[in-house]
């Protein structure tokens, strides 16, 4: 709720609550997408001419600093996630979980299923560890060097294994952009991931059946295990000690994720474990243990033990510092959101969205066109979850929808969306490090674009679509403050 002034704050015209939001689009698409600028920058600009326009309706700079200083308060929990990200992964390196899927993963592979075992492998782990690239640049690394043993189709691989490490963004509880959606939406994190299923499963079944007929139909049958597996199995086999045990930091998410548990406590509780293995099972000592739940995991810490060269590309994973960039961004974000939200600006221009929205499919409709501007125009995953979800949350809202169906729909057109993008930094990284153009691996990223068209059927034909109570529209439309009381027509 804004303090009014003496001089009672004006509402502002269309044209000034666009000139920020297209100020930023501006200087984000030419800035950070042509000239490769730090988009933090950027965005702390973008910030200060949203001020400028809230000075200009009347608002004083204490109600910016509160407005911006409650948007970034409300979403603390979120954050304090990201950094327990960093962390679970840092410890489930060094204790040996993610090492130990990673080693029966490849112990897995049969020669015609290389392309849906990619796809399956890099989606558990992914899920596990909440890092799409994280996971594209260990099992995938990995996946993309057993198919130049096997000759295969490196589009088709690439395709299988951007498809799988996405995957896991949009469920794993671990997710930077899963928890930013839950976060910006205001809902339980687990409710989110499993409303994302009725977008996220269908396309996952549809790229595994691909991926499926394409390889029993191609020409890897009767091919060995290439030189390359071998070389990392052995490798890790020689460094850790695998058991049943390394598995519980993982069972501990997992019941935590099915229960509803606090995420943080729960997130410990799994590091915590996963630092006792380091310490019983692996025998590494205190100080490389803590260091590695800082700064990330790093080969140099396996005393005694031949390493092979190509583990360290695998393994040098995680810490709470590695999460560092993705907060700086959060922060600089919602300084925007938290300026502009003060504005009215929002309000405005949903007003006049929702004019030429008269269904809950166009609702789905208009809420894909925002996510997939945000990302192609922006090139950032957080920004173009943050911002569209901010705009769009108290029309679903004021339309009795709930608010996880807009969270779901933005990540299926932002998340997912964004490494099929060449000029997008996740685009960029994919096709650098899996060594395969990303126009090339797009038609078998399958599950990177059938999810717009799910998000699209499921809003026209009510499939899939939450909507509030009574008691919950009440509840939420009190909490969205004085602006979002505009009167909007629902129908």
């Amino acid at each position: 709720m804004k303090t009014q002034t003496i001089n009672s704050p004006r509402t502002p015209t269309l044209l000034e609550s666009l000139f920020p939001i297209l100020t930023m689009v501006v200087l984000l698409g030419g800035g950070y997408a042509a000239f490769d600028l730090p988009p933090e920058p950027l965005m702390v600009l973008s910030t200060v001419v949203a001020a400028l326009l809230v000075k200009r309706l009347g608002y004083r700079y204490e109600e910016i600093l509160t407005a911006i200083s409650q948007k970034i308060a409300k979403t603390m929990p979120a954050l304090l996630i990201l950094i327990s990200v960093g962390l679970l992964i840092g410890t489930w390196m060094i204790g040996g979980t993610i090492p130990l899927m990673i080693y029966y993963g490849l112990k897995m592979i049969s020669p015609e299923m290389l392309y849906v075992t990619a796809l399956l492998v890099t989606s558990l782990v992914s899920v596990c560890t909440g890092t799409s690239w994280g996971s594209a640049g260990t099992i995938g690394v990995a996946f993309m060097g057993v198919a130049v043993g096997m000759d295969a189709n490196l589009a088709a691989t690439a395709g299988a294994v951007v498809a799988g490490a996405y995957f896991g963004d949009k469920l794993s509880p671990l997710s930077g952009d899963t928890n930013l959606a839950a976060m910006a939406a205001r809902i339980d994190l687990y409710q989110h991931i499993w409303h994302l299923l009725y977008t996220t499963l269908p396309s996952l079944i549809l790229t595994a059946i691909v991926m499926t007929v394409y390889g029993m139909n191609g020409d890897l049958a009767g091919q060995g295990v290439p030189e390359k597996v071998t070389l990392i199995t052995n490798g890790l086999e020689n460094v850790y000690n695998f058991n049943l045990i390394l598995l519980i930091p993982v069972l501990v998410i997992l019941y935590g994720s099915v229960t509803k548990k606090p995420t943080i406590p729960v997130m410990l509780a799994s590091a915590a474990i996963a630092m006792l293995n380091a310490y019983l099972v692996q025998g590494f000592g205190l100080h490389d243990i803590v260091k590695s739940a800082v700064d990330g995991f790093n080969v140099s810490m396996i005393q005694g033990k031949e390493v092979p060269e190509l583990l360290g590309n695998l393994l040098n994973r995680g810490g709470m510092n590695s999460m560092m960039s993705t907060l700086l961004i959060c922060f600089c974000a919602l300084s925007f959101a938290g300026t502009l939200s003060l504005s009215g600006a929002l309000e405005v221009i949903v007003h006049a969205l929702l004019k030429m929205v008269h269904s809950t499919g166009s609702m789905i409709l208009a809420t894909i066109a925002c996510g997939l501007t945000m990302i192609g125009v922006t090139c950032n995953g957080q920004i173009s979850i943050l911002i569209p979800i901010e705009m769009l949350r108290g029309a679903y809202i004021e339309r009795g929808l709930h608010p996880k169906n807009l969270a779901r729909t933005v990540e299926d057109s932002a998340t997912i969306f964004e490494p099929i993008l060449p000029w997008t930094a996740a685009g960029a990284y994919m096709a650098g490090t899996l060594g395969v153009a990303t126009l090339s691996y797009l038609p078998w990223a399958v599950l990177c674009w059938s999810g717009i068209f799910f998000a699209m059927l499921w809003g026209f034909t009510g499939f899939g679509i939450a909507k509030l109570t009574p008691e919950e529209q009440e509840e939420m439309t009190a909490e969205l403050g004085s602006h979002s009381e505009l009167q909007l027509d629902t129908k």
